[in-house]
């Protein structure tokens, strides 16, 4: 049995996306911008057809409930530049990652990315692992790559269980 950090996490990180690939098969083409409360992010459509998700710089009070489709362009966000910083890739600006929008396009993108995710936990060694990480967090030298792929796993479950429980709702209503 492989108990190494790599194999720990890409366990966990397997773990994690069967839980939301449940969700990702039950998913409806609504589900994606459906408004569950007043206050709410979404995205939508600029002049030319790209979808723009609602956005604040400072951390709004309260806090606005996001839509299916919101959730997952936070996803295909943060994933794309995790990969960039791990790929020592140019990184992404958040408005230049954009969402392919409702039904199988996003489910789709979704799973191109956890594609490439799986690719690079594949090819990451232990050394790699132990070494410097500054994203997520640029203030905390402490952090390592390994902490690294433990917030992507932990990010990816809690915006699994928002979408999911966000399907839940809708199918309930």
């Amino acid at each position: 049995m492989d108990t190494s950090c790599s194999a720990v996490l890409r366990w966990q990180f397997d773990l994690v996306w069967a839980l939301f690939e449940y969700h990702l098969e039950r998913l409806e083409t609504a589900d994606f911008l459906w408004e569950p409360a007043e206050l709410c992010w979404t995205l939508r459509q600029d002049e030319s057809g790209v979808w723009v998700p609602d956005w604040a710089d400072a951390e709004p009070d309260p806090i606005p409930v996001p839509t299916i489709g919101w959730v997952s362009w936070h996803i295909g966000w943060w994933w794309t530049v995790t990969i960039d910083h791990l790929r020592h890739r140019p990184i992404h600006d958040r408005a230049e990652v954009e969402w392919p929008g409702p039904g199988s396009a996003a489910v789709d993108w979704l799973r191109d990315l956890r594609t490439e995710w799986s690719q690079l936990l594949d090819q990451i060694s232990e050394a790699d692992l132990a070494a410097a990480a500054t994203f997520p967090w640029p203030d905390d030298p402490g952090k390592s790559v390994a902490h690294t792929v433990a917030w992507v796993n932990a990010e990816l479950m809690k915006n699994a269980a928002e979408i999911g429980q966000l399907r839940l709702l809708r199918a309930a209503a």
